[in-house]
């Protein structure tokens, strides 16, 4: 038999790049408020609850097949075969590798071979949301830390306002475009004709040009590198990339699919498929590809220059089965919402503005609605326990089109044809206008929360049940309470165990519910207390362990409690340990004037405190073995403002991509943080310091280097101690009032002049912002 395969077509490369990204000072930023952010988190927790109750279908198998000639893909067995020239249904789970091994050194031949011309259009230029997108997949960047590289690029005019839901270019920048690709990629890569696209999102208000690099010609990344710091950059380049790619040619190509037929040994007739793609004429994918999404199945998953190849074959040919492999395949649920997918689904359902994407993504994190688990949000128990009040009392409130509509009128406030006072007092207080959303014709947001106050259940719009049961069978309730979420089980009345802030919803399995039910809870009896006769016990609590005295039910008197100390582990601690913890505060005496010192162990490790002032002591042994002559002696010294010896770090990581500084892990005052040795980066909730990765830290610490405040010299100041000399010099001529008065506006002027030129050196020279990478 004959073998061969299309001509090989190299994989596209982007171009554009440049080797020397040296850093260039950033500029401040800005930060924008969002709004209406109730929907996006009542979105999320949908996605979740699906993931929670869909469960996977018992997995099957799939023998594949390859014939002996050598090819660099295996079709795959279709579900379906007959036994006896009957139609069947598909293979059971434990009938597939019988089957693959029946088929085994048996002949299948070629059924059909489908051949279709591929054709793939350029993408669109940048929009907001998909520049958020976009650079979330390629650069694993949140939309804060996209749209505050985007805002210093066009702060310094590199590129086009970056607050825009429109994919339309100016004739200028379609020339600029269509020139350097014609420069860059030769003539056949330039279509005849301009491409013009249209956007045709919900709400798209197409005030702006697309995101684009700025000016009458681009400049390429190339030329900038010197200029632009290295997270600027890497966007610039992507925002060139797409604009001159959005103006070349479509990539050609070719897709073949395949089916083979083959009759198992014991008569059972099974059919085979399999499909491929070749790109004859890359087009606009020699300038760029998009990425794809995390968790994209199928075609979806697969990026649009990749290629997959398949031999030549004819229909009728007979091909001969070298070896089956019967692979599982287990359906999975839907993926986890990451910053640029629900950016998309958002754009899709009308919510929210350009302008408002990243401060959504923000803000739900930093109200403890979802936390990161790696890129993917993860919707956490206060979040449903919003949605659960807001579904129930204010369904009207958090419906997708309620929202979308209310973006609109907010759009038509904006654009003058809605008055906002007329539009306020219908959505407050009522009103038969028509507007508001609806909302005017219940009676106003006045009257519809007032009514439905009073029907909340707090308890019940706090309490999410499961579908996994507890050991006995008894119904398991998520409750969200003063301290966090716990798990109660069998009612009111029933057990409780605290859930981890680490422990995703759709991960609380039957298994998971059982598992911490029954774990021990962790409470150890120690003794008597001698002083008051309670019970002393050690407990693990949400912030550490400790121990306390249990105080009778339905009695007046607070129970004693203390941390542990660094030292102890509850495991080992004595009763006598808990009565030394128990008897903190400590008074150790009487200062000269009479303030009382005391011993105290608080937050950030043992002091003392003498009235309002208050001083760190060595260890916590130390507060119980501090004199009175020592305490003296430790507030008769002036306070330490230093800092103490540094600790050694609890992991090194690697060098920083930006400072190439050794980035650590280190235990601070406040918790574990990551550095560089030039900027701190607290770890956010469900950052492990002991399996963080170099990339996690280095995201944030480009996230906290582009919040770091700006430092302001005072150039104002120094103009204005020259406001003297005007008054002085306008005096000494007093005999020609007309003639002084000229002379004094011109050198108001000129100081004033001399003063902006002052301050314009002092920006330009770097001082008074922060560098990128600092």
């Amino acid at each position: 038999m004959e073998e061969g395969a299309p001509q090989a077509v190299g994989r596209p490369r982007a171009v554009g790049g440049h080797p020397d990204r040296r850093r260039a000072r950033a500029g401040p930023d800005a930060v924008h408020r969002g709004r209406l952010l109730e929907p996006d988190r009542h979105l999320r927790r949908r996605r979740g609850r699906r993931r929670r109750r869909r469960r996977a279908p018992p997995p099957h198998r799939e023998p594949g097949g390859a014939g002996r000639q050598p090819h660099r893909h295996r079709p795959r067995l279709r579900r379906r075969h007959r036994r006896g020239g009957q139609q069947r249904g598909a293979p059971g789970r434990g009938r597939c590798p019988g089957l693959a091994a029946r088929l085994e050194n048996t002949q299948v031949s070629v059924t059909r071979v489908d051949e279709k011309r591929y054709t793939r259009r350029p993408y669109a230029p940048f929009t907001t949301s998909t520049l958020q997108q976009e650079a979330g997949r390629k650069f694993g960047w949140s939309s804060q830390q996209v749209m505050r590289t985007a805002q210093r690029l066009y702060e310094n005019g590199h590129i086009t306002y970056m607050r825009t839901d429109s994919t339309n270019l100016s004739e200028t920048a379609l020339r600029a475009a269509r020139t350097q690709a014609r420069e860059l990629y030769g003539d056949a890569f330039v279509p005849a004709e301009a491409r013009h696209y249209s956007k045709k999102a919900k709400g798209a208000q197409e005030a702006h040009e697309a995101i684009r690099p700025a000016g009458d010609s681009f400049r390429t990344p190339g030329q900038l590198a010197g200029q632009l710091a290295r997270e600027e950059f890497r966007l610039y380049e992507l925002i060139w990339q797409r604009t001159v790619a959005s103006q070349m040619a479509d990539a050609v190509g070719q897709t073949v699919t395949i089916r083979l037929a083959g009759r198992s040994t014991t008569d059972e007739v099974a059919e085979f498929s399999a499909s491929g793609r070749t790109i004859t004429f890359p087009g606009f994918l020699r300038a760029y590809v998009e990425g794809k999404d995390e968790g994209a199945a199928g075609d979806d998953a697969e990026a649009d220059d990749s290629e997959r190849r398949l031999p030549r074959v004819e229909r009728g040919q007979v091909l001969d089965t070298a070896k089956l492999d019967a692979k599982g395949h287990t359906t999975s649920p839907p993926a986890r919402y990451t910053e640029p997918s629900l950016t998309k689904a958002l754009e899709e359902l009308g919510i929210g503005r350009p302008s408002t994407y990243a401060s959504i993504m923000q803000t739900i994190q930093d109200r403890g609605y979802v936390w990161k688990k790696g890129s993917a949000l993860v919707p956490t128990f206060i979040a449903f326990a919003v949605v659960n009040l807001l579904e129930q009392h204010f369904a009207a409130l958090v419906d997708y089109d309620f929202t979308a509509s209310l973006e609109g009128e907010l759009d038509e406030i904006a654009g003058g044809t809605l008055r906002r006072v007329d539009w306020l007092t219908e959505f407050y207080f009522g009103g038969g206008g028509g507007h508001a959303g609806g909302i005017a014709a219940s009676g106003g947001l006045k009257s519809v929360v007032g009514q439905r106050l009073e029907e909340i259940d707090a308890r019940g719009v706090n309490s999410i049940p499961l579908k996994a049961t507890g050991p006995a069978g008894e119904p398991v309730m998520v409750r969200v309470g003063r301290y966090g979420p716990y798990l109660q089980a069998g009612g009111d009345d029933g057990a409780r165990v605290s859930i981890a802030d680490d422990i995703a919803p759709d991960e609380l399995t039957a298994e998971k519910v059982r598992e911490l039910l029954e774990a021990p809870s962790g409470d150890r009896e120690l003794g008597t207390d001698p002083e008051s006769g309670h019970t002393v016990v050690v407990k693990a609590g949400r912030y550490g362990p400790y121990v306390t005295t249990v105080v009778p039910e339905g009695s007046k008197e607070s129970p004693r409690t203390g941390s542990l100390f660094k030292t102890m582990q509850p495991e080992s601690v004595t009763l006598e340990d808990a009565l030394k913890l128990l008897s903190l505060p400590r008074t150790v005496g009487k200062a000269e004037d009479g303030e009382e010192i005391q011993a105290l162990n608080g937050r950030y490790g043992p002091y003392l405190k003498k009235g309002t002032d208050s001083r760190s002591i060595e260890s916590e042994e130390k507060l119980f073995t501090t004199t009175l002559d020592e305490a003296l002696a430790i507030f008769a010294q002036p306070k330490q403002r230093g800092r103490a010896a540094a600790k050694p770090p609890l992991a090194e990581l690697g060098p920083d991509p930006v400072t190439n500084g050794l980035v650590t892990v280190r235990e601070g005052r406040f918790g574990p943080y990551v550095t560089d040795g030039e900027s701190n980066a607290s770890l956010r909730k469900g950052d492990d310091p002991l399996t963080i990765t170099l990339e996690r830290a280095a995201e944030l610490l480009v996230d906290r280097r582009e919040r770091a405040p700006v430092k302001k010299k005072a150039t104002k100041k120094a103009a204005a101690k020259k406001a003297p000399a005007k008054k002085s010099t306008a005096a000494k001529k007093t005999t020609a009032k007309t003639t002084a008065k000229a002379t004094t506006a011109k050198k108001t002027t000129t100081t004033r002049k001399t003063a902006t030129k002052a301050a314009a050196r002092t920006t330009t020279s770097g001082e008074g912002v922060v560098p990128a990478g600092s």
